[in-house]
């Protein structure tokens, strides 16, 4: 059976575990070894058994643990070309584990076949990553994504579970005093981030086509609250006519302030 479980999902922090009882995969490191070491083992998943980390960007909130927790445990490291540059340059990776770049081919890793599609954000080469189990269950992490572009709604498509990002709340972000200008417009761009209402429409086409679990992701701490990322996806999905818990399941991925890994 696979265990597919956010260990951190937020503005602040990013890292998530999918395996089985033969080992497993992280999508980004971006808490602090020791705070991924205490996730893992909180699900019963010892720190040594991760065979691999696919990075989706080189930006802090994806990578602030990856150098100590790579060096530990030596995992192999994998992301594009231009991610692997951009944490040549900034010190993270290290002659002490082994990095690769996914080239668009898919990858076999313990009980998994991994690909990557390319996502639109203000990263030297971001990506997102879909996994098959050996099990023909379907998986996939989408975060990070200005807008949602066919090569990520194709790739993500009819996958069993997805992450979602539901960064933000547009008004909340609009009106939010402590953001300047060139900040939100950042966000709001096509290189920024999702917003509820963009996840919405996304969920709403991913469970008429297969999508069974959906988890929300990657929440602004200062621009959206959980219950309302929740609140718009789900309305959006039951106005279309799915009924929660017989045509699809939705949780919100905890974020880094409220902590707590949610697994499926």
């Amino acid at each position: 059976m696979v265990k597919f479980c956010p260990l951190f999902s937020s503005s602040k922090g990013n890292s998530i575990y999918i395996g089985t009882e033969n080992g497993g995969i992280l999508i980004d490191a971006g808490r602090s070894c020791k705070q991924i070491e205490t996730a893992l083992k909180n699900i019963d998943v010892a720190p040594d058994s991760i065979q691999a980390v696919f990075v989706t960007h080189e930006h802090t909130d994806h990578v602030s643990g990856l150098r100590v927790f790579a060096n530990k445990y030596k995992p192999r490291v994998y992301a594009t070309n231009g991610t692997l540059c951009a944490l040549d340059d900034s010190g993270i990776l290290t002659e002490k584990y082994d990095a690769f770049c996914m080239d668009g081919h898919s990858l076999s890793v313990g009980d998994f076949s991994v690909n990557m599609f390319k996502t639109s954000h203000d990263a030297a080469e971001s990506c997102g990553y879909t996994i098959e189990a050996k099990d023909g269950s379907r998986l996939a992490v989408a975060t990070d994504l200005g807008i949602m572009t066919d090569t990520v709604l194709d790739a993500i498509c009819g996958c069993d579970t997805v992450l979602l990002e539901s960064n933000h709340d547009v008004r909340t972000l609009e009106n939010n005093p402590q953001y300047p200008y060139s900040l939100k417009r950042r966000i709001l761009g096509e290189r920024g981030h999702l917003s509820n209402e963009a996840c919405a429409e996304t969920a709403e086409y991913l469970i008429k086509n297969g999508t069974k679990h959906l988890f929300l992701g990657h929440l602004s701490e200062q621009n959206n609250l959980p219950h309302l990322a929740y609140a718009v996806t789900a309305s959006a999905l039951e106005t279309a006519g799915a009924k929660a818990q017989e045509d699809f399941t939705l949780r919100v991925a905890k974020p880094v302030w409220d902590e707590g890994a949610m697994a499926l």
